[in-house]
């Protein structure tokens, strides 16, 4: 497959780079209206609704937007109607015709690049010399467009999923997980392993606990892990992964996947309001609460949990 520069199938330019708070916010029903995209990875980028400003023509719709910074960095949608962009945010322009289904492609290969930005690097100056396809490959041309998001499916509904939470169930953490401490790695130690896939999780409530990534790992993946210096922030590790100090983990006693450790770590991180700098998230303490999840006959409904979250916007990338 020839990779080619991003730059050379699309034109790139930045946005408009309006504040929102500059602009007039309207409801989407009103007949001036223009979507104002931002930097978000949520409902297709568009973050409001504002009123058309005589002086400025929005952008076109067909376009695909690519967020240039900030925690959302790489995400990238097609814009089926008009538009404002916020800040940091890019357009590509395809220099010859393309299809939805094509621009589609191009915004699932231009997000496989998100690891590349972790940790406040921006694409800003580098989006353009991304790596793509040159061509989509042959075996994707079979996909039929309705079916690349799933998150259409009737069966799939989020109007399917009843989040009333009376009728959930109290449920002790450690009869879900063994809670357990994980291996301490000076950065200086992995340093000397040099860069590489695996994780380095620490004490942080950002980027997914993650501070850079190494060739070493001391921790098997497919866990959950809790900041056990301060508020208890709780992430998912898909991959082995070296941590530093106060990084504990709970390790499942069932069968975990990524849909039922994303709706776990939501309700676990619900609990934070019970630590501070004074009363901090212990293994101890982790064995003694219990969290409300969803049950079937008394026993904890993964199966819901995880049709749950496949039914959430943009569940497809996670």
């Amino acid at each position: 497959m020839e990779l080619i520069s991003l730059h050379k199938l699309f034109s790139i330019q930045y946005g408009n780079s309006f504040d929102l708070n500059m602009l007039e916010v309207c409801d989407e029903n009103d007949p001036d209206k223009v979507n104002y995209v931002s930097r978000t990875r949520e409902n297709n980028g568009i973050s409001a609704c504002v009123r058309l400003r005589d002086e400025t023509p929005p952008f076109e719709a067909g376009l695909i937007t690519v967020a240039g910074s900030g925690n959302s960095v790489l995400e990238s949608f097609i814009q089926y109607y008009p538009f404002y962009t916020g800040y940091h945010v890019f357009l590509l322009r395809p220099l010859k015709a393309m299809t939805d289904f094509e621009k589609l492609f191009y915004c699932y290969c231009i997000r496989q690049n998100q690891y590349k930005y972790s940790f406040g690097r921006q694409a800003n100056k580098t989006l353009k010399d991304i790596l793509v396809p040159k061509e989509i490959p042959k075996e994707f041309l079979s996909i039929k467009l309705e079916s690349i998001n799933t998150l259409n499916s009737k069966s799939l509904s989020k109007a399917n999923f009843d989040l009333e939470t009376k009728n959930w169930k109290r449920i002790a953490l450690k009869d879900l997980f063994e809670i357990t401490g994980s291996k301490t790695t000076p950065v200086l130690e992995l340093e000397e392993f040099g860069a590489g896939k695996y994780p380095y999780v620490t004490t942080q409530a950002t980027n997914n606990g993650m501070d850079g990534f190494y060739d070493y790992y001391t921790e098997e993946g497919n866990v959950l892990t809790v900041d056990s210096a301060v508020l208890g922030y709780c992430s998912y590790q898909p991959l082995p992964f070296s941590a530093s100090d106060h990084v504990e983990k709970l390790i499942p006693k069932f069968k975990l996947n990524k849909y039922i450790a994303m709706f776990l770590a939501t309700i676990i991180n619900e609990e934070q309001y019970r630590y501070n700098y004074g009363r901090k998230c212990s293994q101890t303490r982790m064995k003694e609460i219990s969290i409300k999840l969803p049950v079937d006959k008394g026993q904890p409904d993964f199966e819901f949990m995880e049709n749950y979250i496949k039914s959430l916007p943009y569940s497809s990338s996670i």
